[in-house]
This record gives structure tokens, sequence and C-alpha cells, in this order.
């Protein structure tokens, strides 16, 4: 689970945006979180996908972007 956290306000409500993305929300209604279930099913193709690029362009001798 990976829970971001963008406001110290208390969650008051939630929404859920997908069956494993939920907005969590203060009284007003605002975004003070997101809870993602499974998170590395949603980054891990990404996290590798940067990584891999990175390591070739190193190999290759240029600088790391």
């Amino acid at each position: 689970m990976l829970h971001l956290v963008i406001s110290d306000d208390p969650e008051a409500d939630s929404v859920e945006l997908s069956p494993n993305i939920t907005a969590e929300l203060n009284a007003a209604g605002e975004l003070v979180g997101i809870e993602i279930l499974n998170a590395s099913t949603y980054l891990l193709d990404s996290i590798l996908d940067s990584a891999q690029g990175k390591m070739l362009r190193l190999a290759e001798g240029s600088p790391p972007v």
C-alpha cells in the first residue's frame, strides 16, 4: 500500500476512484491524501523502465538524466 499525505487535515470522507485507489477528503471536500492498494502493480513498470534507461545510458558512457 502507498499512502500519500497531502495535508495534515483530518480525513472526513473518502471517494473510491477505482477498486484500488481512494481519495481522502477533509470536511471541506478538499483532497488530503491518496491511498493506493497494490501500488507496486502501478509503479513497478515505470520504475523499472526508468532504472533500465539510466543503466543503458551509463553503459554507453552518457551522463545520467
